[in-house]
């Protein structure tokens, strides 16, 4: 183990563990461990990502030696292989958690990211990795913005930004966030099946009872009020007519009305 993480990794049950000062991708190296049988519970951390990314491929900004990038390894068992849907909230729940720790109050904008007072602060990446029709691994990629390094330049904006340390006023430890966020995930984890976990995640739902537009995977639009989770995950929306639909994660896109 790095030495840099040991004092903040040495007490978790880590499967094993790898640090990069500089990587590409850290979902993409994950991916490819994880088909060469990384262990259950397995993490990467860079410091710095040249080619990191969000949901649809969008560029995600990692400059070094000021955010957490991360991804972690999964062997999913048969109830997480269940509630599959639920894995984006895993890490939403821990980091949210974790940020209300710190006396702030984190909001997660369905279905990815960790928003501080209505600015993006981290986002969720969650890919499946398949063994013909076998789901062999799950692997959970976040980044967070810690200081105010690590806010992305306007130029790069799809949405507004800030970091931990520009909400807080001051510099926090990354390796003790890393910490505190991966026992949150693990005691998430024992609770994914359970009531519990939507009825927390649903607590910190940002745009709740608010009017939204979401766009889905085929590009139909949907305008209405967002309503809250459904037990997979899904959000519930009563659209224009009154009608209720639920939207699946694929590649939804939400926008805030007011």
């Amino acid at each position: 183990m790095d030495s840099k993480y040991h004092r903040t990794l040495s007490n978790l049950p880590l499967g094993e563990f790898r640090y990069y000062e500089k990587i590409g991708s850290t979902n993409d190296e994950a991916l490819t461990w994880a088909s060469k049988g990384a262990p259950d519970f397995s993490l990467i951390i860079a410091d710095e990502q040249t080619t990191g990314r969000g949901r649809t491929n969008r560029k995600w900004y990692t400059p070094p030696h000021s955010a957490l990038a991360m991804s972690l390894i999964l062997r999913p068992s048969t109830i997480e292989k269940k509630h599959l849907s639920r894995m984006t909230g895993l890490l939403a729940l821990s980091l949210a958690d974790t940020l209300k720790n710190f006396q702030l109050d984190p909001k997660i904008k369905w279905p990815n990211d960790i928003l501080l007072k209505g600015r993006k602060t981290a986002g969720i990446l969650v890919e499946p990795s398949w063994l013909g029709d076998t789901l062999d691994a799950i692997v959970l990629g976040m980044g967070v913005n810690v200081l105010r390094n690590s806010e992305p330049p306007a130029d790069l904006l799809s949405y507004p930004a800030t970091s931990i340390e520009s909400e807080l006023g001051q510099p926090i430890d990354r390796d003790k966030l890393l910490g505190d966020i991966l026992k949150r995930t693990l005691e998430w984890r024992t609770r994914l099946g359970e009531p519990i976990f939507i009825k927390s995640w649903q607590a910190y739902l940002a745009f709740r009872g608010k009017r939204v537009q979401i766009e889905d995977q085929n590009h139909k639009i949907v305008i209405g009020e967002m309503r809250g989770l459904d037990s997979d995950g899904g959000l519930m929306v009563k659209d224009e007519r009154g009608k209720s639909i639920t939207i699946r994660f694929g590649e939804a896109h939400l926008i805030p009305l007011e």
